[in-house]
């Protein structure tokens, strides 16, 4: 987009103030209010913000006019006047009225938590197909807010309109962002329907999908090239991947199967971002398996693997099957890696270790192992034969007469694929 948040903050170098309101409603939620406010000094600081200092109010609920409560707001003011500051983010989402009070009343530029995320992607966003994604997603959070906007309208809106005949500048922003809206909603089908039919294709030709999922700074890009020796951007920041990346990856028995990885969730994940990045994290539907990736040294790893579980299941994708690795084990103290599960299904790795490595491959391969199945192929049957050894592992050959019964075990995309050839052939 010409005129991006990140060209935004980049000029300005912005300087915040951080400020959370913890509400009634907030306690009851059951988000942790001190670790979201050291989250959103993270997102401000991958934004590029300079946080000068943190302000927290707790109410029994939020002032419909300033959010915070008034004499709040002057404390903020202060602050800012003595800090430098040329920004105050919050915490929580804002209503354009208590946007345009708060704007009018610390002349500094007032952005919310949601805004913030956005800016990050704008930043990351590299495809067209994630370009498209963030900006239908500022549009769709901008336009209920466009009267509260006066200052951050040219950071979402980039210059939108042009005064009409008889129309008010805000009705014309109105109707040019509605129509923007439609127009990359048109573009991202269009996208859709050209992802829809790879997926399609891939499915025929019996790949395997693995999908890496995980809460933000989880890990899942390290682990990537780790894994698939891919070339992707790693950096210890929140949202450092967004487009999704697949690579091939092979298993110990041979077998190739295609690894994607996902952009980080975090609590809060803005709704109109979930809903743009649909198309995208529809991948996590269509895959065979699920590899949960969580920051095992994270004090907040429990919540965090909520958040994950939660948006699986708005996604429709919480009972695929499921590996959770948790990673980062050489950051861990020994007390937290013992109160870490284990079992079938869980796996204390680090990246770098090459073992762990291997035997995350391995758990692949078992996790894709079908069931077994017996045929019997008739012993002048080439043909047939070479399909077995094609649809999964052979465990077991017996010879009865003139025919060869083999106990199969049979690996799930292959079978798929060519299994009809065999199906005259199951010894019941």
């Amino acid at each position: 987009m010409a005129n991006s948040t990140h060209e935004t903050n980049m000029d300005m170098k912005d300087k915040a103030i951080l400020v959370s309101l913890v509400t009634d409603q907030v306690k009851k939620s059951g988000i942790n209010p001190e670790y979201s406010l050291e989250e959103l000094v993270k997102l401000a600081e991958t934004a590029g913000v300079e946080v000068l200092s943190v302000i927290s109010q707790n109410k029994e609920k939020a002032d419909t006019k300033w959010f915070i409560g008034k004499g709040k707001v002057e404390e903020l003011r202060l602050v800012a006047d003595e800090l430098g500051a040329t920004t105050a983010i919050f915490d929580q989402d804002l209503s354009g009225a208590q946007v345009r009070n708060l704007e009018a009343s610390l002349d500094l530029k007032i952005i919310d938590r949601t805004q913030l995320i956005l800016d990050i992607f704008a930043q990351r966003a590299n495809t067209r197909e994630g370009i498209i994604q963030v900006e239908l997603a500022q549009h769709s959070y901008l336009l209920p807010r466009l009267s509260g906007h006066g200052k951050n309208l040219s950071r979402l809106g980039g210059g939108i309109g042009t005064r009409g005949p008889g129309e008010s500048k805000l009705e014309t922003d109105r109707r040019h962002i509605r129509n923007r809206i439609s127009d990359l909603k048109r573009q991202l089908e269009e996208v859709t329907r050209h992802r829809k039919l790879y997926r399609e294709r891939r499915k025929k030709s019996g790949v395997i999908q693995v999908a890496l999922v995980g809460y933000t700074n989880a890990g899942k890009s390290t682990l990537l090239k780790q894994l698939t020796a891919a070339d992707v951007y790693i950096e210890n920041q929140l949202f450092a991947t967004l487009d999704p990346t697949s690579r091939t990856m092979e298993l110990p028995n041979g077998k190739e199967i295609v690894l994607t990885d996902t952009v980080g969730f975090i609590q809060n994940l803005p709704h109109d971002l979930v809903a743009a990045f649909r198309a995208t994290l529809e991948e996590v539907n269509e895959a065979d398996l699920i590899l949960h990736v969580v920051d095992a040294s994270s004090e907040m790893r429990e919540d965090q693997m909520k958040v994950v579980h939660k948006i699986l299941e708005e996604l429709g994708a919480a009972d695929k099957p499921q590996i959770v690795l948790f990673n980062k084990k050489d950051a861990c103290t020994p007390e937290q890696l013992q109160m870490l599960p284990s079992g079938k299904g869980y796996k204390k790795i680090s990246a770098f270790d090459e073992a762990d490595l291997l035997s995350i491959r391995e758990m692949i391969q078992e996790e894709l192992a079908g069931e077994t199945v017996k045929f019997r192929i008739p012993a002048e049957r080439g043909d047939i034969t070479s399909v077995i050894y094609r649809v999964g592992d052979v465990i077991n050959t017996e010879y009865d007469e003139s025919d060869v019964i083999y106990e199969v075990q049979v690996q799930q995309g292959e079978y798929e694929k060519h299994g009809y050839l065999l199906k005259d052939f199951i010894e019941v």
